[in-house]
This record gives C-alpha cells, structure tokens and sequence, in this order.
C-alpha cells in the first residue's frame, strides 16, 4: 500500500467487469484525487475494452495478480458472491482498504471472516448500501430527526419484480456461488434502508418462508447473460420474513424476482410510528412523488407529499463517503459490522425457511 495523504491520490484496483464492477469502474475514475491503476477479470475482451475506454494501465485476468500488487490503496470488490470473502480478505490482509459489492458474503460465517481480517489489518471494509443514500431515504432520515411520530414498532420493506430473475442458469441462480435468490440479491438493500431508518435496532428472531415456483419452472427471467453458473434453478425466486427486534418492534421484509402479481419492479419502505408514519414507494427507479407522510392534524388524518427529486449518483456517494473516511484516517467503526449484522439476519431467513420455524440471530 501506496503512502497516503490529504493531497496524495488514492490508488485503486477493480476486479470485476460485470455491472457490478464497471459501475465502481466508473465512480472511482469519476473522482478527484482518485487514481484507477488496475483492472482485473476473466472475459479478456471486455477487460481490454474497459481498460482502453476507462484509460487504466494494469490488466490482469487473475485477480491474485492485482492485489499483489504494493502500490495500492483500496481495492473494489465487485464479482460473483462466493469471491468476496477470498478477494477482501486476501486485499484487506495485505493492508489495502475494501470496498465490495453486496451482500458482504454469501454466508455469516463469511462475513464474519472478512470483518476480522478488516479489524487486524486495521483497514476500512465498506459494503455498497448505495439506495440509502438515495435522496428520498436521506429525506426520510433527516424528517425522523427533526419530527417525533412516536415509537416506530413495525416497519414494511419489499423490493418485489414481476419477472425479473438475473439470468436464468447464471451464477445468479447457482446456490453455491450467489448464496440465496432475491433475499440475497435485493434483500441486503432493503433490510439496510429499514435498518437506517430505525436507528439501527439489532434483529433478534427470524421467521420465513422461500419458494421458488417460477425459477424451477424456468419462467421468470431472461436466460442467462451473467457468466459462470450452472443451467439448473438452484435458489429461491420469492421470499417473506417477519424480523423481531431488540427494541421489541418488528420488520416484514419481502423480496421477488418472479411472481404473478401486479409488481412490476417497486421498492417499499413503510414505517408505522404511535403518532405518525412515513411511506418510501419507488416504482420502475422513480425519481420524483415517492414519499407520503402520515400523521393528525387537529384529530384528522392527513396525508403529506413533500416534493424531493432523487437524482442518479447513489453509488458514487457511498464511494465518496467510503473514500472520506480513508482520508480522515479515523475508521474505528469502519470495520462492516452493520454488514454482518445484515449477513447475519439472512442467513436466520434462510435458516427459518429450511426448518419451518422462527430462529434466533447468531
């Protein structure tokens, strides 16, 4: 790892070359004071046109290759789920901060390997939760500050779609490599936000149900475009929890990528307060009308619809805050134990699910 300072670039190294990957390809090399060096993936003509068109010196097909390398800083995770623990813990070991995409790992065992490494090499670890920085989320967080709707003891969250399985036969939908369908896959984000916005209570208890009705069926998605995989559906298209919190309240979180129904891609956040509540309702990645805020005024219900616009740039902005925070040099709490504690809540899901019974959080 490069020395560092306020005014010294920060060096950095991606691996992947997916969506994922080119997505922080893109933010990274956006920033001042950021230098991307290297690049590293398997599929050798995209590698070459990402490194051409993004002016980026190092190509590696491994990605053992670029985390040897001494001269950087931060190295950006953003492959298939069962690479994130061996790469962030490979980078994170040999002194260079991590930034991954989520969930932290297909497992919390996994995870729980990633932060320990993040803590003894005393480094940062940040996982993109990039829809919490979405501007409504934002807006959302800073009304709970400055309004009391009471105690808030039951949140709603959903990210449901209609027919969107990523890749049918795609690592997506291999059990080994992604870990879970939608819970793992859009799950994170949605359990996060409701996290956020209810400052961060602990899940205690879990009790959930999978199914996977359309994936096996071969219905659902698209064939596969994602590489790596298998052609079977291996994991679950739809999935419901109830989650019970340390605070006593609760959260149901929903996820889909398949369903009969009339959802065709839509993100819910719903709080219930004793004096108030707050609705979040993204349909299609809406930018404009998504809040509502419930409440009484003089014993009448009423409903209020501030005007918030959500410009793109969500996950440049967990990139900054995640570049700050290096910067700063003060990252004591930076090690990704929310993303455990996220990691740690599904695999309870998944758990409850396979035993048809409420189960604890490790």
């Amino acid at each position: 790892m490069s020395d560092t300072t306020a005014s010294t670039p920060l060096r950095v190294g991606v691996v992947g070359l997916g969506f994922a990957g080119t997505t922080a390809l893109d933010a990274f090399s956006s920033l001042p004071g950021v230098e991307v060096v290297a690049l590293a993936g398997q599929e050798d003509e995209r590698l070459t046109h990402l490194a051409e068109t993004r002016g980026v010196e190092g190509r590696y097909h491994d990605w053992e290759d670029l985390v040897a390398r001494d001269d950087l800083d931060v190295v950006s995770v953003g492959v298939p789920n069962h690479l994130h623990a061996p790469i962030a813990i490979a980078a994170l070991s040999s002194g260079k901060h991590v930034f991954c995409e989520k969930p932290l790992a297909p497992t919390g065992d996994l995870a729980q390997s990633m932060v320990d490494a993040a803590r003894k090499a005393d480094r940062v670890l940040e996982v993109a939760f990039n829809h919490r920085r979405r501007a409504d989320v934002q807006f959302i967080r800073r009304y709970l500050d400055e309004h009391d709707i009471g105690r808030i003891y039951h949140a709603r969250t959903s990210w449901r779609r209609r027919q969107g399985i990523p890749g049918l036969g795609s690592w997506f939908t291999n059990q080994a490599m992604a870990g879970g369908g939608p819970m793992i896959d859009l799950g994170p984000h949605m359990l996060d936000i409701a996290l956020f916005l209810m400052d961060e209570p602990k899940v205690t208890r879990v009790s959930a149900v999978t199914y996977g009705e359309l994936g096996r069926a071969g219905r659902g998605g698209r064939a596969a475009g994602a590489t790596g995989g298998t052609r079977t559906f291996e994991v679950e298209d739809f999935a419901s929890a109830l989650l019970r919190l340390d605070t006593g309240g609760s959260i149901h979180l929903e996820t889909s990528w398949a369903s009969h129904s009339a959802d065709e891609e839509d993100i819910a956040v719903e709080l219930l307060g004793a004096a108030g509540g707050v609705r979040l309702f993204v349909r299609d990645y809406a930018t404009d009308d998504t809040i509502r805020i419930y409440s009484d005024i003089d014993g009448v219900p009423a409903t209020t619809v501030p005007t918030v616009h959500v410009p793109s740039g969500h996950h440049l902005k967990v990139i900054e805050e995640f570049l700050a925070t290096i910067r700063s040099g003060a990252w004591a709490d930076s090690y990704g134990d929310s993303a455990l504690h996220r990691s740690r809540v599904l695999d309870a899901v998944y758990a409850s699910a396979q035993q048809q019974q409420e189960v604890e959080v490790a």
